[in-house]
């Protein structure tokens, strides 16, 4: 009912490679993508929140300023995510009153796909919140409480999404580092462009224990690691910390996991007496809300792809900035590797991304692998410039044409993606 004055915009990114590692310590390599969600702003002096989304099958909501922000981790509403993103600045700059605001968002990054549509809506939210409150922020700090506050949804992420949405720039790929956050420039090759392709499977991770129980997993694994080379596994919770105090590297880490975990998965008392921990322990201190109900964890498995993984990465950049002839398939070859990885260690691909996966490296791509969460979404594939048109012909016919739903949603499906800007904050004159 009246113009807007400011908006705010968060992308969405697609991972390139290094998928399931970042809450593990280890870097990633994403890049933003074109597609971001939007929101249009008005301060009131109403006293209220008052979220509206242009999807229809997205309801309003408002809530009063005095209120405490509660976030129901049981029913992951599109609202909860924006809400995270106004506690996480409330509570940043300790907020006693939050200014009204009346606030529209659009978006059009595909929900529940693996491009991060739950991320850049906090993100999002967030920048909106600060710019409505007349606080200011540096990029890196929002992206760290942006990250943090999306626990609050029950989410126990790594803080790849956010980074990116915060740090990203236009034509330019990041290597994403943590503690400290730092984000490196890597420059893609030009001979190749990237294709997003979703598989039509919604995954919405705040909704499952999928995602939780591999983040319990990596921690369960790391200390099992850390206590079979004497570490004090007290305090110590991601694999990369164990590799960091062990002075070791990623080869000398897979060694470790061959040596110390077996395949076979491990029983909840085999953790605990391995640990010298009680069962309730285990409960308090290494499971999360959504993951008591666990019996068995594959340790072995997740800690194999995490190190494996991490090493990918860092051969990823490493052929990006030496840029050797063969730069295109040695690339291909680390999606590839990583695509198996995540579907065989890590259990988290589907028939239908394996499919689509499969189908798009027949039609020409010379790398293709699941990105996101995974159990659902996107594939990205790295595809020669020259051979685009085919491609997207080919995985048109082969996996979109040939199914009424799929078909339906093609446009918004299938698309080339180059490298995006960041989240920023234009204002009405």
């Amino acid at each position: 009912g009246e113009p807007p004055q400011f908006y705010a915009c968060a992308p969405g990114r697609v991972n390139l490679i290094g998928e399931h590692i970042d809450y593990c310590g280890y870097s990633v390599l994403p890049m933003a993508i074109e597609q971001s969600i939007l929101a249009a702003v008005t301060v009131n002096k109403s006293g209220t929140i008052q979220l509206a989304n242009t999807n229809p099958l997205y309801m309003d909501y408002s809530v009063s300023c005095t209120e405490d922000i509660a976030i129901d981790r049981d029913n992951p509403k599109w609202y909860y995510y924006f809400l995270c993103g106004v506690k996480g600045i409330q509570e940043n700059f300790a907020i006693i009153n939050l200014a009204g605001i009346s606030c529209v968002v659009d978006g059009t990054v595909p929900p529940s796909s693996g491009l991060s549509s739950s991320s850049a809506l906090v993100c999002c939210a967030g920048l909106v919140t600060m710019e409505a409150n007349q606080k200011s922020l540096s990029k890196v700090a929002l992206a760290e409480i942006c990250a943090k506050c999306e626990r609050y949804i029950g989410t126990e992420g790594g803080g790849m999404d956010q980074s990116i949405s915060f740090l990203a720039e236009s034509g330019k790929a990041k290597l994403i580092e943590f503690q400290p956050l730092r984000a490196t420039d890597v420059k893609l090759p030009s001979g190749a462009v990237f294709v997003i392709s979703n598989c039509c499977v919604e995954m919405n991770k705040a909704a499952s224990s999928h995602f939780n129980i591999r983040v319990v997993e990596c921690r369960i694994a790391a200390k099992m690691l850390a206590k079979a080379r004497g570490l004090d596994c007290t305090m110590l919770l991601k694999l990369a910390e164990v590799q960091r105090e062990l002075n070791a590297s990623l080869d000398e880490m897979e060694a470790l996991v061959e040596e110390v975990l077996h395949p076979e998965p491990f029983t909840r008392e085999e953790v605990c007496k391995t640990l010298g921990i009680t069962s309730e322990q285990l409960c308090t201190e290494l499971l999360s809300a959504n993951t008591q109900h666990v019996t068995h964890f594959k340790l072995y498995q997740r800690a194999k792809h995490v190190y494996s993984e991490a090493s990918r990465v860092l051969q990823f950049k490493c052929v990006c900035e030496s840029e050797p002839a063969d730069a295109l398939t040695l690339l291909g070859n680390l999606m590839n590797q990583s695509h198996s990885s995540c579907r065989d260690l890590y259990e988290c691909s589907c028939p239908e991304l394996d499919q689509l996966v499969q189908l798009c490296l027949k039609s020409g791509a010379v790398g293709s692998r699941l990105t996101g969460a995974g159990w659902g979404g996107c594939a990205v594939s790295m595809v020669p410039v020259e051979k685009v048109d085919d491609f997207l012909k080919a995985v048109r016919e082969g996996y979109y044409r040939c199914d009424a739903r799929r078909a339906a949603i093609e446009k918004q499906s299938l698309f080339v993606t180059k490298p995006g800007g960041g989240a920023t904050i234009f204002i009405e004159e």
